[in-house]
């Protein structure tokens, strides 16, 4: 009985939630301004809610890429994430959707560089 409770007070940290943090590194474009990517990103929020997906920007004030930004964009777990990420990419074959027109707006605002995922507990 002592070998099985030892057991699975190890295996605890094993089964935590996680939550899942989606990073862009990206630079704003000279025909943008960060307060219109703040625009966007707060009309991204409002679909976004929907989906279970949050995002905000991390914009430095010291180190060495002070030209860059990153998203940081959040979801209760990597299920939630991977369905908001559905739901996204199959919007964009619609020019007229949501989705199809925020990237749009992304895209003349900013250039993306590199995206990574985490677990984040």
């Amino acid at each position: 009985m002592k070998k099985w409770f030892a057991a699975a007070l190890l295996a605890l940290p094993l089964s935590a939630n996680a939550y899942h943090l989606d990073v862009i590194e990206m630079e704003i474009l000279e025909d943008c301004s960060f307060g219109e990517l703040m625009q966007i990103v707060g009309d991204f929020n409002r679909w976004g809610q929907d989906h279970g997906y949050n995002a905000r920007v991390a914009r430095p004030i010291q180190g060495t890429q002070l030209d860059k930004v990153w998203w940081m964009g959040t979801s209760e777990n990597a299920a939630t994430y991977g369905a908001a990420w559905d739901a996204w990419r199959d919007a964009l074959a619609d020019a007229e959707s949501v989705p199809a027109k925020l990237s749009a707006r992304l895209g003349e605002c900013v250039e993306s560089n590199r995206r990574s995922g985490y677990d984040v507990f």
